[in-house]
């Protein structure tokens, strides 16, 4: 097989069992080295089924493998397409030599191989069943993305058919990480900066949401404009505590993915990496929110002049294709004193101080409010909930009770309404 002279597609996350297949098929039949190639064949049976285990793939597993690869591979080929679809130029034709090679390896018949090295337990791979219990890299939806797409590869007639539909691919969903994931974190490995995906995100929509009609709205709106390429603003939800700021974050990470929005969550002390992050980012064709979730300073923490540095300020703007999302119970993010106003004190320039903490919060172009709801939206938000639980409990009944919860599990709130129908919603399963 002619996997040395692949130009566009190289460097492959497990790419040591793409080379061991490669060997296999070159040198199977040479006589001198049997026992060795056997026990190869079997070393890359194993590897398989621990693939499937870690990514959940079933069917033909040796053409989930493949398929895994090209769908990650990062290349000039797949981010031009990532999203916008088939480009042009001279790259099309470096693409499709080494589609032409990859549909070797699809195409291969292992028949000989399997006989001549006595090995026929490779025919399962071919017919692979997979647990539920498997796969620790992909959700469930990814997983049957990229089987699905193995079995349209598997009925591609010629390279052409293979390569037009891997960039359909690419243009739908986008390559690597980016491309398969709607939220990702940021983490260390080695002084590296690594962005990481989220692998379970709750599924939870704008509209499961019952009230904060207009804060969702806004938040809408400005998310629309950044997923359609118009002019947007950074964005502060700011408010009581469980009223939904952060639950409405998740929500646009999935209605909004299959036009291109990705999340990536930022913890505090993470923000010396914004920069290495925002390189990693800003000349992808996705749109990105940076989202910080709990947004506030003690006077003593300085971590912010990183944030304010990203958002606003620095020589180099920030990238058209990234905003910061935060949320917080503080509208102005950094805690301020009253000896901040105070006429006589240790500081001479006492409207420059106060200027400084506030500078911050004044650099989010649209700011959201979630108040608390009053005892009247409280029963609201608890009888909508209810009805979609399929709780059939006397209105009556279901207010009175959701009363006493909500005195004893921090007040009046969205989140409080919520956990008290789990409550119930628990107790009717015992």
């Amino acid at each position: 097989m002619r996997e040395q002279e692949l130009m566009v597609y190289r460097e492959f996350e497990e790419g040591e069992l793409f080379r061991d297949f490669a060997r296999l098929t070159a040198h199977y039949e040479d006589e001198a080295s049997y026992e060795e190639l056997r026990e190869l064949l079997f070393a890359c049976i194993h590897r398989l089924i621990e693939l499937a285990g870690t990514y959940g793939f079933h069917g033909n597993l040796w053409h989930c493998y493949l398929t895994n690869l090209l769908v990650n591979n990062e290349n000039s080929y797949s981010c031009g397409c990532e999203i916008r679809g088939e480009v042009k130029g001279s790259i099309n034709e470096a693409a499709l030599h080494d589609i032409v090679i990859f549909k070797e390896f699809f195409d291969y018949d292992f028949g000989p191989m399997v006989e001549r090295l006595n090995a026929p337990e490779f025919w399962l791979l071919t017919r692979y069943e997979s647990s539920r219990q498997e796969s620790r890299v992909y959700n469930a939806r990814i997983r049957e993305r990229i089987c699905e797409l193995a079995e349209k590869f598997r009925d591609d007639r010629t390279p052409e058919e293979m390569k037009a539909t891997l960039t359909r691919f690419y243009g739908e969903y986008g390559v690597g990480r980016f491309g398969l994931h709607k939220s990702f974190r940021v983490s260390r490995h080695d002084g590296e900066v690594r962005v990481e995906p989220i692998l379970n995100i709750a599924h939870v929509r704008l509209s499961d949401l019952v009230g904060y009609e207009t804060a969702k709205k806004k938040l809408v709106e400005n998310t629309e404009a950044f997923v359609d390429g118009r002019k947007a603003n950074n964005c502060l939800l700011f408010g009581d505590a469980g009223t939904g700021k952060s639950s409405c974050i998740k929500a646009i990470a999935n209605e909004y993915y299959d036009r291109g929005l990705r999340v990536i969550e930022v913890y505090r002390h993470q923000f010396q990496d914004l920069q290495a992050v925002i390189a990693r980012i800003k000349n992808r064709n996705y749109r990105f929110i940076i989202y910080m979730d709990d947004l506030s300073f003690e006077e003593f923490e300085t971590e912010y002049k990183y944030l304010k540095a990203v958002i606003e300020g620095g020589l180099e703007k920030k990238p058209e294709n990234v905003l910061i999302y935060a949320t917080s119970n503080r509208r102005h993010l950094i805690r301020e004193n009253y000896r901040d106003k105070e006429e006589i004190r240790e500081d001479m320039h006492t409207g420059d101080t106060v200027q400084e903490k506030l500078s911050l919060a004044y650099r989010f172009g649209v700011t959201i409010y979630f108040g608390a709801p009053d005892k009247k939206q409280f029963e609201e938000i608890v009888s909508t909930l209810a009805r979609r639980a399929d709780i059939d409990l006397p209105r009556e009944e279901l207010l009175r009770e959701a009363g006493k919860w909500e005195l004893a599990h921090g007040g009046l709130s969205g989140r409080s309404a919520q956990q008290f129908i789990d409550y119930l919603l628990s107790v009717r399963c015992l």
